[in-house]
């Protein structure tokens, strides 16, 4: 049976970690304090999902071209700043490929939630979703393909995408026809057709560089919806006239937004300490893990 920490050894802790942190004043000591109690439904970030859609992983790639607004707060410098760091997490590259076999694609980009949580294009092909789609023979295959890829049989390049929080995982970036394409590449595997075509790839991958200027310059801790109305935390982030900015990333409802706390500022240093020791998850700490 464990036991709740008694409060004058978590007083003793939190004085040492103000001293180490050079918390001297009694503004940021009382921020961590307050901060470090606060009780809400923190939760750990989601892992990077081993399924064939795209849109199970968190969507990093969105962050390549960030809107400006993406950001909220009540300063634009603040969130102006953040911006420009959260800018240089994620690289973008362009691939022409003049000759890429279809076959070794394995993922599926669609916003389509309600289709079933698969590990392999065979997995989904043999799925309920696909059980209207037969493919006997090799003129079978060409009609079923041309459902998905009207102009496979003239070469028309294909779009595919890969990130780097996704493993080697390569997906096609079309979003019609998803059961017949998926039928046809478990076909051609199975049946060993070579099947080329010319390819434009877009690779995605974490910047470790990045990750660390973020790290030095900022907290970034997932937040719970509840946080945004919970007037313990409000006043904490409000009534100090912190600087900070706020990015909703994830897509799940209900899922937690990211709030970033600039380091220099020492209450916003201070309220980031806290919230961590209260239990809110390191979204630096999280992008670390991805980028391994």
């Amino acid at each position: 049976m464990s036991y709740p920490e008694h409060p004058t050894s978590m007083t003793a802790r939190l004085a040492t970690l103000a001293q180490r942190l050079g918390f001297t004043g009694r503004a940021s000591r009382q921020i961590l304090d307050r901060a470090s109690a606060l009780r809400l439904p923190f939760q750990a970030l989601p892992p990077a999902a081993q399924s064939i859609w795209w849109q199970a992983a968190p969507p990093l790639h969105r962050l390549v071209d960030l809107p400006r607004n993406a950001l909220s707060g009540p300063v634009q410098e603040d969130k102006a700043q953040a911006h420009a760091v959260l800018a240089r997490l994620v690289e973008q590259h362009q691939e022409h490929l003049e000759n890429f076999d279809l076959r070794q694609i394995n993922g599926l980009c669609c916003a389509d939630d309600a289709l079933p949580p698969c590990a392999s294009l065979e997995e989904f092909a043999s799925s309920a979703a696909c059980k209207g789609i037969r493919i006997i023979s090799y003129k079978d295959f060409l009609k079923v393909i041309s459902q998905a890829l009207p102009r496979f049989l003239a070469g028309e390049p294909i779009s595919l995408r890969q990130a780097s929080w996704q493993g080697e995982r390569i997906y096609w970036n079309g979003d019609q026809h998803l059961q017949a394409f998926a039928c046809a590449i478990a076909y051609a595997r199975l049946r060993g057709l070579e099947i080329n075509l010319p390819a434009e790839l877009t690779r995605y991958r974490l910047n470790p560089a990045g990750i660390a200027e973020l790290q030095q310059r900022y907290h970034m801790l997932a937040m719970p919806v509840q946080a945004w109305t919970d007037p313990a935390f409000m006043a904490l982030l409000l009534d100090n006239g912190l600087p900070y900015a706020r990015l909703s990333l994830l897509r799940t409802a209900g899922a937690a937004e990211f709030l970033l706390l600039p380091k220099a500022d020492s209450a916003a240093m201070a309220l980031g300490e806290g919230l961590r020791l209260a239990g809110a998850a390191d979204g630096v700490s999280y992008l670390q893990q991805l980028a391994h």
